[in-house]
């Protein structure tokens, strides 16, 4: 028999547990409820997205709050900004390639702030074509050794070449030995056999990507977006320099610009996220191993996290995101929302078995997480419950695959991005 005394005793308990499942306080002074995975359809007031209009209103808010606590401020497209074709080779590649070389000016002078863009397009086109868009780590001369390509002269590290040999630059500078130290992850004919063209700059154009390299970087010359907590930095810089690539290929009427799809590896890939979701002109998205800061749940607390990314890479992200060091499982945001801001265009993630600091299955759930927003506007999403086997892809409106290896592009790598970019562009 349960007396008033057990019932009052029993009667608290049950509260007790119901708080503690719902409010009970961690390491980081949250609530678990904090802790969960937020939904991207729910309003800054609360309320759930239901519609197109509604995820409109809330596409804004998810663009105020990660341009203002990770990626930063970027200015606008610059009024004085100019193109110059440098370099026109209908016949390049052996005759398989129409090679182009475009210099962006961005304050209009040749002595200012630019970017060298290298294009190759297939010979035999008939019409304008779609387009692989991205940065590159070493120059554009490191993408293939075609010896019509300008070697960078922008700053180039001598170390560091887990992926190449950076023996070829002298005093950080590109020479002549460095044409297609990279090209095992640029396959250029592949490509334009497959009837698409290459697009690509060199990042350290724009951000020479070391910690005291600020004269050298092109947010240096927007000293109003600096010294504040949202300023512009390296990552918004690279994703800027992307939307100004676009800008150019609107002109060319060789390229579809209705096609373009935007791509990066690494940190790059963390990049084109940003630049994708930004600007709704680029078709399709793949992401790369982009890991923490790209496509990967901090939520999960696996691989690196925001402490590593704010200590080893101070440059890349905004200073307002160091507030959120050490509390990466109960952050009120996480990077399914920066990938569902891409939707509902098509978006297609790569991971590495053996890419542990990238967190593959994080990678997998970050995709997975963006599919309800998809869902909301009429699209398959992630045709995959859980991570899909090694080396078996899956391909939905989002797209994925985890193949065998370690931290690099590879052929099989482009063999899924040119069936996706089939199945979307063409």
């Amino acid at each position: 028999m349960i007396t008033s005394r057990s019932f009052k005793i029993l009667l608290l308990l049950v509260i007790f547990f119901s708080l503690s499942g719902s409010a009970a306080q961690n390491l980081n002074g949250q609530t678990s409820s904090e802790c969960l995975l937020p939904d991207p359809l729910i309003m800054n007031n609360g309320n759930k997205v239901k519609n197109f209009s509604q995820w409109q209103n809330r596409r804004k808010e998810l663009m105020e709050f990660f341009t203002n606590e990770m990626y930063g401020r970027s200015p606008g497209r610059p009024s004085d900004m100019r193109f110059e074709i440098t370099d026109t080779d209908t016949k390049a590649l052996g005759g398989k390639a129409i090679r182009k070389q475009v210099v962006i000016y961005f304050t209009g002078k040749t002595n200012g702030p630019k970017m060298e863009v290298l294009i190759y397009l297939p010979a035999n086109a008939k019409k304008p074509v779609p387009v692989f868009l991205g940065l590159n780590f070493w120059g554009n001369q490191a993408i293939n050794p075609d010896p019509g390509i300008k070697i960078s002269e922008s700053w180039i590290e001598e170390s560091g070449g887990t992926y190449v040999d950076l023996s070829c630059v002298k005093n950080n500078k590109a020479t002549e030995n460095c044409r297609g130290i990279n090209s095992s992850q640029w396959p250029v004919e592949t490509l334009l056999e497959r009837g698409y063209g290459l697009v690509t700059a060199y990042r350290g154009d724009i951000d020479s990507d070391f910690y005291n390299g600020f004269t050298n970087s092109l947010y240096s010359q927007y000293p109003e977006l600096q010294g504040r907590g949202d300023n512009f930095c390296a990552m918004s810089a690279w994703a800027w320099s992307l939307r100004r690539i676009m800008d150019y290929l609107e002109t060319d009427k060789n390229i579809n610009a209705s096609k373009v799809a935007l791509f990066g590896w690494s940190r790059l890939g963390k990049a084109a996220l940003w630049a994708a979701a930004q600007d709704e002109r680029f078709a399709m998205l793949i992401s790369i191993q982009s890991g923490a800061g790209g496509v990967k749940l901090f939520h999960r607390g696996v691989g690196e996290n925001i402490r590593r990314l704010c200590t080893a890479f101070p440059h890349w992200y905004c200073a307002n995101f160091k507030k959120y060091m050490d509390k990466d499982t109960c952050l009120s945001f996480d990077q399914h929302m920066v990938i569902a801001l891409v939707a509902p265009r098509p978006v297609y993630i790569s991971s590495a078995a053996d890419d542990k600091n990238a967190d593959p299955e994080g990678e997998f759930e970050g995709a997975k997480a963006a599919e309800p927003v998809y869902k909301l506007l009429k699209k398959e999403g992630l045709p995959a419950e859980r991570q899909p086997p090694i080396n078996q892809p899956v391909f939905g409106q989002i797209g994925y695959h985890v193949r065998s290896g370690n931290h690099n592009v590879t052929s099989y790598d482009w063999e899924q991005y040119l069936h996706f970019a089939d199945i979307h562009l063409k």
